[in-house]
């Protein structure tokens, strides 16, 4: 099954910060009552990884007041194996 990260932003204000917090935890989502925050260290945003079918599905385990801020980046995990298809398919020139 596909695994992706969901990055979800809010405003860097004190305000902003505990209603994103209570927001997420109080949705009820095991996803989103899971998230890593990034608040104390100034970087304004919470991260969580699902393992669902689409980017969409994803999108969807945000709250409704956050997804259109949220971003949602498929992982994929390589091999050294993988090295020779991965070039080729960004066509990289080992020159």
């Amino acid at each position: 099954m596909p695994r992706f990260l969901i990055e979800v932003a809010h405003d860097p204000t004190p305000g902003e910060c505990g209603r994103a917090i209570e927001l997420l935890l109080g949705s009820g989502s095991h996803f989103v009552s899971t998230a890593e925050w990034g608040c104390s260290d100034s970087v304004h945003k919470a991260w969580m990884i699902a393992d669902v079918d689409t980017k969409e599905q994803a999108a969807l385990l945000v709250p409704p007041a956050y997804r259109s801020r949220c971003t949602v980046v498929q992982l994929t995990k390589f091999t050294i194996d993988d090295l020779g298809t991965i070039l080729t398919q960004h066509n990289f020139d080992k020159k």
